[in-house]
Order: structure tokens, then C-alpha cells, then sequence
């Protein structure tokens, strides 16, 4: 048997995904010491659920591939495919978002781009699954793997917002 390869989410989009899950945390603990207004602080609570549950299960999200099929670990789950039973390798585009999608007849994996090495995901995956599984469209795709950072970038603006909020709420002022 050949070596296990793991494939975990790219660090670069969770430091800035983990920083904005701290600073939210910080903005909502100043204001209710604040005791800002209840609407400002539920808001804030709204926000804080979808950024915990992205970054936990972005964080513990991995896969492992080795000779005999693929697992991906989830935050308290994983999925198993063994390559002789796919049936279907799928490729969709979104802009510069890649979707690989394995399918046998009864289960499914997932793959996107937010992984760190997609490109090596990819050819790995292909070179290992049964040839007559991969649709021409993805076989067109793992020539070229398209590489996203749009999110990356979402996520530092997000930090930057809050340090801002979080400077004034603490009594510093912008002067123009």
C-alpha cells in the first residue's frame, strides 16, 4: 500500500476566518459590558453562529487519500469512498470556485477548491478512480485546476471592519 496523502482547508483563509471569530467574540463581550442596545447585541449573536460553524467545521475538514479510496473527516462525521466503486467524477465552475464531485451508487464526496493543494487533490484522485468514471469536463478542469482567494480576501476585509468597529466602540475617533 502506498502512503497517505491529507489534504486539509487552506490556512490562509482560516487565520483570517479564526481572527474574525476573536474579534466578534471581543466586540460582542465590550458590548454588553458596554450595555449597548439588546438589538446590537443579538445582531452581533446572529453573525457569531454562522462564523463558529464555518470555522469549526472549515478547521477539523480533511481529506485523506491513499491507494485504496479517499475519506473526508468532518467536525463529528467522515464519508469513505473506495475508488473502484466510483461510478462518476463531476466537475462544476462556479466563476473561480471548483466543485469535484465523486459518486458511486449509493454515496457521494464533495471536493472544492478551498483546499489547500487542489491541484494535487485532483490528480491524485484521478489518477486512482476507474478512467471511464471522469466526465471530459473534468479531465478538461484537472488540466488547470482554478485556484480562489476571493474568500481569503472577504475574510481579511471582515477583520479589518471589525478592528475599526471594535477601535471606536472603545473610544477612538477618525478624524478626516
Amino acid at each position: 500500500m502506498g502512503k497517505k496523502l491529507q489534504f486539509v482547508i487552506r490556512r490562509s483563509f482560516l487565520v483570517p476566518l479564526g481572527l474574525l471569530w476573536i474579534l466578534s467574540l471581543v466586540l460582542f463581550a465590550v458590548s454588553l459590558v458596554q450595555g449597548q442596545p439588546l438589538g446590537r447585541i443579538i445582531i452581533l449573536g446572529v453573525i457569531i453562529l454562522p462564523v463558529t460553524m464555518l470555522l469549526v467545521e472549515s478547521a477539523f475538514r480533511r481529506a485523506v487519500v491513499n491507494d485504496e479510496g479517499v475519506t473526508v473527516f468532518k467536525f463529528l462525521r467522515r464519508g469513505r469512498m473506495e475508488f473502484r466503486d466510483i461510478t462518476s467524477v463531476e466537475t462544476v465552475l462556479v466563476r473561480k470556485r471548483a466543485f469535484l464531485t465523486l459518486s458511486s451508487e449509493e454515496h457521494f464526496l464533495i471536493f472544492s477548491n478551498a483546499y489547500a493543494d487542489f491541484p494535487r487533490l485532483v490528480r491524485e484522485m484521478l489518477n486512482r478512480v476507474p478512467g471511464e468514471a471522469v466526465s471530459q469536463e473534468t479531465r478538461d478542469m484537472a488540466a488547470a485546476p482554478p485556484v480562489k482567494s476571493t474568500e481569503i480576501i472577504s475574510c481579511w476585509l471582515g477583520v479589518l471592519l471589525l478592528l475599526l468597529i471594535l477601535y471606536i466602540q472603545l473610544g477612538g475617533t477618525l478624524h478626516p
